[in-house]
C-alpha cells in the first residue's frame, strides 16, 4: 500500500487548443508527440461527453487531467513501477498537486492574465515568474512540509507563543497591516487574527513563496500577490522581512506603507524579542516545545486542528533506536503522508475538500458502506503499524514500530491527543 517516491512531470498546456506553455518536473521531458496525446485523448472525451480525470499506466504510474476556468488544462504524470494498491493514493497527491500548481499560478500573476489568454507567447514568459514555486511544490514531497497535502498550514509551537503574538500584532498595525504572520523554518509561529481568517489553501501557497524567496538571499522584498480565493483579480503587497536566518515576518498591505518605512519599524518592534525568536528557531522540525513530551514508541505524528486548519507535524529521533529494519526520518515522513490519505480517502474527512474533490474520490463507495462516520481506524503494514483518530476539532495521526501491540494503539492515540492538546492548547 504504501508507495515509494518518483518523479513527477508537470504539463501545462491551452485547454482549447492544445498549446504547450510549460513543463516542470523530471529532468527527462515527455516527447512532444506524448504531450499531444494526452492533450488530444481528454479533448475526445470531451467532444463525447466524457469528463477524463486520470488513468493508469501500463509500467503502474498514473496520469491525471484538470481544466481550470476553461481556459488552461494542468496533466501530471508519475512514475511508473508503483504496487496497483497505491493508486488511490497516487491519485489524491497528484490532484493536489494541480490545485496548487493553478493557486501559485493565480498567486504569482493573477487571475484574469490566466483566464484571457490575449498572447500565448507573452503568457509563456510570464509563467516563467512561477517556476521557483512550482518546482518547490514538486519537491516537497521530500521534506517535511505536510501543508501542500492536507491544505492545513504547517505550523510550530514556540515556547512563548502569547509575546510572539503580540508583537507580530504590534509590527501589522505598524504596517498600516491586519495580515501579519511569524514565520520559523517554513512553519507558522504567530499570526494576527485576520490573517488566520485567510482561506488555508492561500496560506499553505504563501508560505511556500516566503520560502522561495527567503531562498533569494535578501533581508527584505515587497511583492506583490493575488490571493487565489480572497483577491483573484485585485494585487496586494507581501512585504517580508527576515528577522534571523530561518526567521521571517511578513505582512499583507495595500499601497501604503513602502517597504523603507514598514523596515524603520522591523527594530523597534522584534529587537525586545529575540532571544524568544531564538528559542523558537531552537525547537526546530520537532515542531513542539521541549517541555512538551512524546512516547519514545511513537515515530511520527501529525495533529491538525480542524477549526483552525492549522497542522503541527514531526518524526522523532531515530539514532537512539537499536533496531536497523524501523524506517529512515525520510520514509517516516512519505509513510505519515500516504497514511493521511489513506485515512481521509476511506474513513475521515479530508480537510478543506471542495465537494468537487468528495464527488471525485474513488473511496465515495467504500465510505457510502458506513452507516456512521468513523471516528478511528489503524492499519499494520510490513514496515509499521498507523494508528488515526478523529473528534469535531481534532485529527490524530501516528506511526509506531512493528514492536508495539496493536491492542494499545488506540489507547496510546488517545493518550497522546489529550497530551499534545492539554500542553499546548493548539
Amino acid at each position: 500500500m504504501m508507495l515509494q517516491e518518483g518523479p513527477v512531470q508537470l504539463l501545462c498546456l491551452t485547454a482549447n487548443s492544445g498549446v504547450p506553455l510549460f513543463t516542470r518536473g523530471s529532468s527527462k521531458q515527455l516527447p512532444f508527440s506524448v504531450m499531444g496525446s494526452l492533450n488530444g485523448v481528454h479533448m475526445f472525451g470531451a467532444g463525447q461527453g466524457i469528463s477524463l480525470l486520470s488513468c493508469d499506466t501500463g509500467g503502474g504510474g498514473k496520469v491525471v487531467w484538470k481544466v481550470f476556468k476553461d481556459s488552461l488544462m494542468l496533466i501530471a504524470v508519475s512514475a511508473g513501477q508503483r504496487s496497483q494498491s497505491s493508486h488511490t493514493e497516487e491519485e489524491v497527491y497528484l490532484q493536489r498537486l494541480l490545485e496548487n500548481v493553478w493557486g501559485c499560478m493565480v498567486l504569482v500573476l493573477g487571475q484574469d492574465e490566466l483566464v484571457t489568454v490575449r498572447n500565448v507567447e507573452r503568457l509563456k514568459r510570464d509563467l516563467r515568474a512561477c517556476f521557483s514555486l512550482i518546482d518547490l511544490l514538486l519537491e516537497e514531497r521530500h521534506q517535511g512540509i505536510m501543508g501542500n497535502l492536507t491544505h492545513c498550514a504547517d505550523s510550530l509551537l514556540p515556547p512563548n507563543p502569547a509575546l510572539l503574538q503580540e508583537t507580530v500584532a504590534g509590527f501589522a498595525q505598524a504596517a498600516d497591516s491586519e495580515y501579519g504572520c511569524l514565520v520559523i523554518h517554513g512553519r507558522i509561529a504567530a499570526t494576527t487574527e485576520k490573517w488566520s481568517h485567510l482561506m488555508p489553501q492561500e496560506v499553505v501557497l504563501l508560505l511556500a513563496l516566503m520560502q522561495t524567496l527567503s531562498k533569494s538571499g535578501s533581508s527584505s522584498c515587497d511583492y506583490p500577490v493575488f490571493l487565489p480565493q480572497g483577491s483573484p483579480t485585485v494585487a496586494l503587497r507581501l512585504l517580508r522581512f527576515q528577522l534571523l536566518p530561518g526567521a521571517n515576518v511578513c505582512v499583507l498591505c495595500g499601497p501604503t506603507p513602502s517597504l523603507q518605512r514598514a523596515e524603520s519599524d522591523l527594530r523597534q518592534c522584534w529587537s525586545p524579542v529575540v532571544d524568544s525568536l531564538r528559542d523558537t528557531l531552537a525547537v526546530g522540525e520537532r515542531c513542539l516545545p521541549s517541555s512538551v513530551s512524546v512516547r519514545q514508541d511513537v515515530l511520527s505524528l501529525m495533529l491538525i486542528n480542524r477549526d483552525t486548519h492549522r497542522s503541527v507535524s514531526c518524526v522523532q529521533a531515530l539514532s537512539n533506536q537499536p533496531d536497523s529494519s524501523l524506517p529512515s526520518r525520510a520514509r517516516c515522513w512519505e509513510l505519515l503522508k500516504v497514511f493521511y490519505i489513506f485515512s481521509t480517502t476511506r474513513y475521515f474527512h479530508q480537510e478543506s475538500s471542495s465537494p468537487e474533490e468528495q464527488s471525485q474520490s474513488s473511496s465515495g463507495d467504500f465510505v457510502q458502506g458506513f452507516s456512521h462516520q468513523p471516528l478511528q481506524c489503524y492499519l499494520v503494514t510490513e514496515e509499521c503499524k498507523c494508528y488515526g483518530l478523529q473528534t469535531d476539532q481534532h485529527q490524530l495521526f501516528l506511526l509506531f514500530p512493528l514492536s508495539v501491540p496493536t491492542y494499545v494503539l488506540r489507547s496510546v492515540a488517545n493518550q497522546t491527543l489529550s497530551h499534545l492538546v492539554a500542553s499546548t492548547g493548539f
